[in-house]
């Protein structure tokens, strides 16, 4: 059975003959896979071939090219600036408030019992359209009791269409209806008039974070000064082991020594056990933290 984005790949990719509207030949999906893994690290597996032709045919209607090919060749060759839409066209952002909200209790005591002692400093690394780290901003007020606790988040993704949406602050209400009446209240204000249906996070909440594009595969990191908790939930899923563990090698001098790294379910990091170490359901602290703490 497809899942919706499934089957919107597949609406886009024929037309109502059931003809493409481009030649895509296997060499074209291959050459694009191997872009994208060199640019954002990215791997797409096999089976993605019909989702590739889906959203990067909506990149050739646009610049008014006639092939994949051809597309290709000038990506390439540099003779079009497209890099970042070719990697905002391929990267998924599936988010909600709240996913995974097993993390969030722990988040907010660690930052709240941390924070007696310094100001605390988040990493969102893939902010997608900003329900993640409004999520976090939301919990570290609850978890200090006040609407500017000591709290600093940087919030971060690859996709530049995706954080200009996270910067506006405003949802669907339906997208916020299952957080409840005291959240609604406390973090949202209702739209009114043209803006019925919608909400908007408030001003108190926005200024906690600060949104900016960021590919992980960068070679520096824009940071002066250690994080105490990194959230990089449901990123590593699309990367292999190797890109993977580069990663998380850099995570780790950016981690204060008693921080937090929260992953997403369906990440496993045995592989770096050197690097960090399973400290409750998907939550991670480094490796070294004893040595540290000494």
């Amino acid at each position: 059975m497809q899942n919706n984005e499934s089957r919107r790949a597949s609406s886009d990719a024929t037309g109502a003959d059931g003809v493409r509207e481009f030649a895509f030949q296997r060499a074209d999906f291959e050459r694009a896979r191997k872009l994208i893994y060199r640019i954002a690290g990215i791997s797409l597996a096999e089976s993605k071939q019909q989702l590739v032709y889906s959203r990067l045919s909506r990149r050739l209607r646009t610049l008014g090219i006639e092939s994949f090919s051809a597309y290709l060749d000038a990506l390439e060759s540099g003779r079009i600036d497209e890099s970042q839409e070719f990697v905002n066209a391929l990267t998924t952002n599936l988010t909600s408030f709240f996913r995974e909200e097993h993390h969030f209790p722990v988040f907010a005591q660690h930052v709240a019992r941390a924070g007696a002692r310094r100001p605390q400093r988040v990493w969102c690394t893939a902010a997608s359209t900003g329900e993640e780290p409004y999520t976090i901003a939301m919990s570290a007020i609850e978890g200090f009791g006040t609407m500017t606790p000591p709290v600093e988040i940087i919030a971060t993704d690859i996709d530049t269409n995706v954080l200009a949406t996270a910067r506006t602050g405003a949802y669907r209400l339906d997208a916020v209806s299952r957080l409840g009446k005291d959240r609604l209240h406390r973090f949202f204000m209702r739209g009114k008039g043209a803006n019925d249906g919608w909400v908007k996070v408030r001003p108190e909440v926005q200024a906690l974070i600060r949104f900016a594009p960021l590919n992980l595969l960068a070679e520096r990191y824009p940071f002066n000064a250690p994080f105490d908790v990194i959230f990089c939930r449901n990123v590593m899923i699309y990367f292999d082991k190797p890109t993977q563990l580069s990663i998380l090698e850099r995570f780790v001098p950016l981690l204060q020594g008693d921080g937090l790294l929260f992953c997403g379910h369906s990440e496993n990091f045995a592989h770096a056990r050197h690097l960090f170490r399973l400290r409750g359901q998907t939550i991670y602290e480094p490796a070294n933290r004893a040595s540290l703490a000494a």
